[in-house]
C-alpha cells in the first residue's frame, strides 16, 4: 500500500536534471515537483495496466501500486511486455512489479493481490486507474473517490480488440492551471491610441497570436504608464500587427515608446460529473472525438460498451471470438438501450457490423491499443497529479476497425493455438499471424520512438517467423537523459549502443523475434551497407528518427524500391503519424514544413530583445571561443606553410577575421597559466558587456535618428547600457569561473583546487588591471537586416593579412614541441563540463545589458542546447497508432482505411484522416506520380535514349548523373557524346563506380512536350548488364 499523501509542499522535492530534461522542457519544475509527490493505484496489470504503469513511472511519480488478484494467463503475453511463460500460473501485479521497479528507482512501487479493493487502499491514493473492473464496481469506487478529502481523481479504461474507452473523473471542481502548456504569446509596443477602446498596434517583427478574448498584460510602456500596473485587460478583434484594448484610455499619458505585451492564462475551473451521473441520466455529454469520418461512432460505442459490461455482468466471460450467437447478444442489448434514450438522443441506425466485430475481439487486449491507450491515460494521470493540461472530459471512444481484414473471418481461423499470440489470433485471424511472423522489417532509429516499437513488434511476434527478419539501426550511444523516455534502456547501458541493448530487449519480450543489430547511419555513405539487395528484400519501413534529413533520405529509398514506410515523429504532447504507402499516398518529401524563422545577424550581434536572441548568440560564441578557434589554430599548427598561401589566396574579410583568431589563440592572448584562463574569461566580459556597449551607443546615442528622421532606438531595438563588473555578483563571478575553466581545458592547463574556491576566485579576478576602454569615430555597425556577414570589406585586407602572418611566425616560436589546443564541441546534457554554465552566463550578461529578463541554467539548456520536449506518454500513445497501421499494411488494404494522424495530448485533441494521393502526371497516353521509375533495359548510347523518348511526344534535352551533367543540347561539344554508351559516360564524367553485382545505374532526364515545356519525368534507371 503506499504511503499517505502530503502534498503540502513540494519546494524541496529535487529533480534530477540530467535525467528528466527533456520532460522538463515540457511540464516545467513546478508541475514536475507535484508529479513527484504523487501516489497512484493501477488496477489490473494486462497489458493495458502495465503500459499506463511504465508511463507513469517513467515521469517520476512518488510511487505506485500495482493491484492485481488475477494470475498470468498465456493470452496475456500478447500485450504484457513484462511477462514471460515462465510466469504463467503467477499472481499479475507480482510477476511484473520487480521489472518496473527498474525504470525508476526514485519511484516506489508496491503490490496488492487482495481480491476486493478496498477503501483504506483507495485512500493512500491521489489517482486510481482501473483497467479491467465491471461498471457496478466501478461506480462504486467512483463515489467513494468523489467523497473523500481530498477528491481522488477516477479514471477507467478498457480495451476490447480494435476498440478502447476512457472515462475520467476528478471530482466536482478540478482546476486546471495551464490548460495547454504553451508558452504565453507576446508582442512589441509600437503604438497607443488614448480611445475607448484603445488601439494597440505592433510592430511588424511577427504576426500577433493573441485570439479575441485573450487576457494580456503590459510592461516597460513609456508614456502611458498607467498600463504597467499589471492588470490583466482583453484583447478584442485581433488583427495581425493590431488589436483593440477593453480599456478607456483617453484619460492615461500620451504614449512614447517601449512596451511589452504578455499573454495571461488564467486557471480553468472544471466540474466532472461521476460515472454514475453519466450512465444514469442518459447525458453523458460530449464524446472526445478522433475520426471526423466516424462522427457518430462514439455514441454507438457508449452503448455497445455498456452492453458488452451487462454481458459479461450476466454470463461471467466475454463473448467468444467468432460467436455468432455471443455477437447477436451483443447487438440485441444495444438496441435495447437505444431504446430506453429519450427520443432526441437516440441513433437512428446503429452499425450492427461494428457491433459484432467488437463482439468477437472483445476479450483481447491487443499490444498496439495497449500502447496508444496506455500513453492517453498515463497524461490524464500525470494531469490529475499536476493541474498542467486541460483533461480529457469525460469519455473518449476510439475503434480501429480499418486494421481488420477486409474478408470475415471462420470461427476456425480465430481459434487459440496456446501461443503468446492468441489474444491477436482472436481479432486478426491465424493467417495474419504468419504474414507478421514472415514479415522483413526495417526500424530506422532506437531511441524513445524506436524502443516503443520494437516493443510492439515483439508482443505482435512480427519477424518471429521461419522467413522473418527485423533489421534496427542506430549509430548512437546510450545517455543518461534517455533513460525517462526510451525505457528498453537502464542505467547500467549508459555508452552501449542503443540498437544493441534494445535488440537484446526485444528478444527478451520475445525470445523468436529475429532482430538484426546495427549501428550504422542510414544516408548515402552506408549505400554499400543497406544495398539494392538489402531494400528489395524488405516488406516494411518504421522511421524512428529525430531529423527531418534523415527521414528525407528514407523515404527517398522507399520511393525509389516501392516500399511502404511509416512515418511518425513526437514534439512534447504533440505526434504526428504519416502512411506512405506505394502508388497510394503522396510521400513525405512531397510536403514540408516551412523553414524556421531565423533572427537577422544584426539583431543577434547588435540589437538583442528577447532571450532566444541572446542564446543563440552565446551558442555562437561559445563555438567561435572554444571550438572553431582552437581547431583553426591547429590546422596552422600542423601545416603552417599550406595554411599561410591558403590564407593569402583567399584574401578576404573572412580570412582575415580567421586569421585574427589564430594570432589571438596563439600569440597575444595565449594562457600558460590558469591566471592567464582568468585574465582572458574577465577580458571577454569587460569586451562583450562594456566595451562592445559602449562602441555601439556612441555610434548610435539614445538620441540618434535614422536617415528618415525617426528615432534609432524604436521598438523592437533596446537601448543597453554597459555592465560594470564585481565579483560580489555571483552570476558575473560564475561566468569569468566556467570560462576560465573551458579556456584552460583549451589550452590543456591543469585546473587547480582554489578554482571552486569563490573567496580566491575572487581576489584573482580582482588583482586584473584592465586599460580603459575608448570608444571610436567611424566605427561601422551593421544594422541591415539583410545582411548575413558582419564583417566589413576593407581595401587593405592582403597587407593586414601580411601583418598578422609575420605577427604569428614570430610568436609560435616559443611554442613548445608538439603543442595542440584541445578543441571544445558544445555537449549540453553533461552538467559538469561548464558548457551551459558558460553560455547561460554570456546570454544572462548580455540579456542584463539590453534589459531582458534573464532565464536559469535549465531553461538556458532547452534553447541554445535546441532540447526536443519528449514525454514517455506521447512516444507510446505514437507508436501504437503506428502499429495499427502495420497490420494494415500487411493485410494489404485500400488507401481508404489507412489514417495519418494529429494529437495533442495536452488539449486533448485528435485528428485523424485519410492520407493524401500521390501528384499525377500526364503526357499523351502516360501517366505518372513520384512512385514511377522508367526502366529501360540495355546499355544504351546517348541517341538511343533520346529516340526511346522520342517514340513517347517528349524530347530529352539534358540528362544528368548524380552532380555531373552528361548531356545538354544546347552545349555543341556534347553532341561529340551522342554515339556514346550512357555507361561509360557515367563512368568517365560522373565518376560512377557501378560495384559488380549491381546491374542498373540511375540518371535524370529533363524533358519538354511538343510546345517546349518542362515535363516533370520519373527517375530513369538503365539495366545495363
Amino acid at each position: 500500500m503506499a504511503p499517505n499523501n502530503n502534498n503540502n509542499s513540494f519546494d524541496d522535492v529535487e529533480i534530477d536534471e540530467d535525467l528528466h530534461s527533456r520532460q522538463l522542457a515540457v511540464y516545467g519544475r513546478e508541475t514536475m515537483r507535484r508529479v513527484f509527490g504523487a501516489h497512484v493505484l493501477i488496477c489490473g496489470l494486462r497489458g493495458l495496466g502495465a503500459e499506463i504503469a511504465k508511463n507513469v513511472i517513467l515521469a517520476g511519480v512518488k510511487s505506485v501500486t500495482l493491484h492485481d488478484a488475477g494470475q498470468v494467463e498465456m493470452w496475456d503475453l500478447s500485450a504484457q511486455f513484462y511477462f514471460t511463460e515462465e510466469d504463467i500460473g503467477k499472481n499479475r501485479a507480482l510477476a511484473c512489479a520487480e521489472k518496473l521497479k527498474e525504470l525508476n528507482k526514485a519511484v516506489t512501487v508496491v503490490t496488492n493481490t487482495d481480491e476486493i479493493i478496498s477503501e483504506d487502499l483507495l485512500a493512500s491514493h491521489q489517482v486510481v486507474v482501473l483497467t479491467d473492473v465491471l461498471l457496478e464496481k466501478a461506480i462504486e469506487i467512483d463515489e467513494f473517490c468523489r467523497r473523500h478529502e481530498p477528491v481522488i481523481a477516477f479514471i477507467k479504461a478498457e480495451i476490447c480488440g480494435v476498440f478502447g474507452s476512457v472515462f475520467c473523473d476528478f471530482g466536482p471542481s478540478f482546476t486546471v492551471f495551464d490548460v495547454d502548456g504553451e508558452e504565453p504569446h507576446t508582442a512589441i509596443v509600437a503604438s497607443i491610441s488614448n480611445d475607448n477602446p484603445s488601439l494597440v498596434a505592433t510592430v511588424d517583427d511577427d504576426r500577433l497570436e493573441f485570439q479575441d478574448g485573450d487576457l494580456v498584460i503590459f510592461s516597460e510602456v513609456c508614456g502611458m504608464v498607467q498600463l504597467n500596473d499589471g492588470k490583466p485587460r482583453r484583447v478584442r478583434d485581433p488583427r495581425p500587427f493590431s488589436f483593440f484594448l477593453e480599456e478607456d484610455t483617453s484619460g492615461f499619458g500620451a504614449y512614447e515608446k517601449g512596451g511589452i505585451i504578455t499573454q495571461v492564462k488564467p486557471p480553468k475551473l472544471l466540474h466532472f460529473r461521476s460515472l454514475k451521473e453519466a450512465l444514469s441520466d442518459n447525458n453523458p455529454g460530449e464524446f472526445l472525438l478522433s475520426d471526423f469520418a466516424k462522427f457518430d461512432r462514439p455514441q454507438l460505442l457508449h452503448l455497445a460498451f455498456q452492453a458488452l459490461d451487462t454481458f459479461r455482468a450476466e454470463w461471467g466471460q466475454f463473448p467468444a471470438p467468432g460467436s455468432k450467437a455471443d455477437a447477436s447478444k451483443i447487438v440485441g442489448l444495444v438496441h435495447r438501450l437505444n431504446k430506453n434514450l429519450p427520443p432526441d438522443q437516440r441513433l437512428e441506425t446503429i452499425d450492427e457490423n461494428v457491433l459484432k466485430l467488437l463482439a468477437s475481439g472483445s476479450r483481447a487486449v491487443l499490444n498496439p491499443m495497449a500502447a496508444m491507450f496506455g500513453g492517453i491515460v498515463g497524461q490524464e494521470v500525470l494531469k490529475a497529479c499536476s493541474g498542467k493540461f486541460h483533461p480529457l472530459f469525460q469519455f473518449f471512444y476510439f475503434d480501429s476497425v480499418e486494421s481488420l481484414p477486409a474478408e470475415p473471418l471462420l470461427a476456425d481461423d480465430l481459434k487459440p493455438r496456446n501461443s503468446r499470440y492468441d489474444a491477436q489470433i482472436a481479432v486478426f485471424g491465424h493467417k495474419l499471424q504468419q504474414k507478421l511472423g514472415d514479415s522483413k522489417v526495417f526500424l530506422v532509429g532506437a531511441g524513445a520512438i524506436g524502443c516503443e516499437i520494437l516493443k510492439n513488434l515483439a508482443l505482435m511476434g512480427v519477424s518471429s517467423g521461419q522467413k522473418g527478419k527485423l533489421f534496427i539501426t542506430d549509430d548512437d550511444v546510450i545517455e543518461k537523459s534517455n533513460l525517462s523516455r526510451q525505457f528498453l534502456f537502464r542505467d547500467w547501458n549508459i555508452r552501449e549502443a542503443k540498437s544493441t541493448v534494445a535488440s537484446a530487449a526485444a528478444r527478451a519480450i520475445n525470445p523468436a523475434v529475429k532482430v538484426e543489430a546495427l549501428q550504422n547511419r542510414v544516408s548515402p555513405d552506408t549505400e554499400d551497407v543497406f544495398d539494392d539487395a538489402f531494400w528489395e528484400n524488405l516488406d516494411v519501413v518504421i522511421n524512428a528518427l529525430d531529423n527531418v534529413n534523415a527521414r528525407l533520405y528514407v523515404d527517398s529509398r522507399c520511393v525509389y524500391f516501392q516500399k511502404p514506410l511509416l512515418e511518425s515523429g513526437t514534439l512534447g504532447t504533440k505526434c504526428n503519424t504519416q502512411m506512405v504507402i506505394p502508388n497510394m499516398t503522396e510521400n513525405y518529401g512531397a510536403s514540408r514544413d516551412p523553414p524556421e524563422k531565423q533572427a537577422p545577424m544584426c539583431t543577434l550581434h547588435s540589437f538583442p530583445h528577447n532571450i532566444d536572441h541572446c542564446l543563440t548568440w552565446a551558442r555562437s560564441e561559445f563555438e567561435g571561443l572554444l571550438e572553431k578557434t582552437p581547431a583553426e589554430a591547429n590546422a596552422f599548427l600542423l601545416k603552417p606553410e599550406e595554411y599561410k598561401t591558403a590564407v593569402r589566396t583567399a584574401g578576404d574579410p573572412q580570412a582575415l577575421e580567421l586569421l585574427e583568431h589564430v594570432v589571438e589563440c596563439l600569440v597575444t592572448d595565449r594562457c600558460v597559466s590558469f591566471e592567464d584562463c582568468i585574465k582572458w574569461a574577465r577580458t571577454r566580459f569587460e569586451d562583450y558587456f562594456s566595451d562592445r556597449v559602449k562602441q555601439l551607443t556612441f555610434t548610435f546615442p539614445e538620441n540618434a535618428v535614422t536617415n528618415t528622421g525617426s528615432p534609432f532606438w524604436s521598438a523592437p531595438k533596446r537601448f543597453p547600457k554597459p555592465l560594470e563588473f564585481t565579483s560580489t555578483d555571483p552570476g558575473q563571478l560564475s561566468f569569468v569561473a566556467a570560462g576560465a575553466i573551458l579556456c584552460a581545458e583549451t589550452y590543456g592547463i591543469p585546473i587547480p583546487d582554489w578554482a571552486w574556491d569563490a573567496k580566491k576566485l575572487s581576489e584573482a579576478v580582482d588583482s586584473i588591471k584592465l586599460a580603459k576602454f575608448v570608444p571610436k569615430e567611424g566605427v561601422r555597425i551593421e544594422t541591415d537586416e539583410k545582411a548575413t556577414n558582419m564583417n566589413s570589406i576593407s581595401i587593405d585586407d592582403e597587407s593586414q593579412i601580411e601583418q598578422l602572418i609575420g605577427t604569428l611566425e614570430e610568436g609560435v616560436k616559443d611554442l613548445p614541441t608538439a603543442f595542440h589546443m584541445n578543441p571544445i564541441q558544445f555537449e549540453k546534457d553533461d552538467d559538469t563540463n561548464y558548457h551551459m554554465d558558460f553560455i547561460a552566463g554570456l546570454a544572462n550578461m548580455r540579456a542584463r545589458t539590453y534589459s531582458i529578463p534573464e532565464v536559469d541554467k535549465l531553461k538556458a539548456k532547452f534553447i541554445a542546447g535546441r532540447i526536443i520536449p519528449a514525454i514517455a506518454t506521447t512516444t507510446a500513445m505514437t507508436t501504437g497508432l503506428i502499429c495499427l497501421e502495420l497490420y494494415k499494411v500487411l493485410l494489404g488494404h485500400s488507401v481508404e482505411q489507412y489514417r495519418n494522424t494529429f494529437v495533442n495530448l495536452a488539449l486533448p485533441l485528435f485528428s485523424m484522416a485519410e492520407p493524401v494521393p500521390p501528384k499525377l502526371f500526364q503526357h499523351l497516353n502516360l501517366k505518372w506520380s513520384i512512385w514511377d521509375r522508367w526502366v529501360i533495359p540495355g546499355d544504351l548510347t546517348l541517341r538511343e535514349l533520346i529516340a526511346w523518348f522520342d517514340e513517347r511526344g517528349q524530347t530529352a534535352y539534358s540528362v544528368s548523373c548524380g552532380q555531373s551533367l552528361l548531356y545538354n543540347n544546347i552545349f555543341a561539344k556534347h553532341q561529340e557524346r551522342i554515339d556514346k554508351k550512357i555507361s561509360d559516360l557515367a563512368r568517365d564524367i560522373a565518376k560512377l563506380n557501378i560495384p559488380p553485382n549491381r546491374h542498373h545505374f540511375d540518371i535524370v532526364v529533363a524533358c519538354e512536350d511538343e510546345d517546349g515545356n518542362d515535363l516533370d519525368v520519373p527517375l530513369v534507371s538503365i539495366y545495363f548488364r
